[in-house]
């Protein structure tokens, strides 16, 4: 993979953030949730949102 330049990395980086952020807001709302249906999809939301802030990392390596 070719280097990331200053603008992308920076891009990277904020959206990194933003799904970490979205990761955190997520488990604060699943702890405070108790219908099952509604903790659910707070549940995969936070899940996937792990998983791409994962997969963008990724690309940092």
């Amino acid at each position: 993979m070719s280097q990331l330049n200053q603008q992308e990395l920076q891009n990277l980086r904020h959206l990194i953030g933003a799904h970490d952020t979205a990761y955190e807001k997520m488990q604060a709302y699943l702890q405070n949730c108790t219908d099952p249906e509604v903790k659910s999809y707070f549940q995969k939301s936070a899940q996937d949102a792990q998983k791409t802030k994962q997969q963008l990392m990724s690309f940092l390596n």
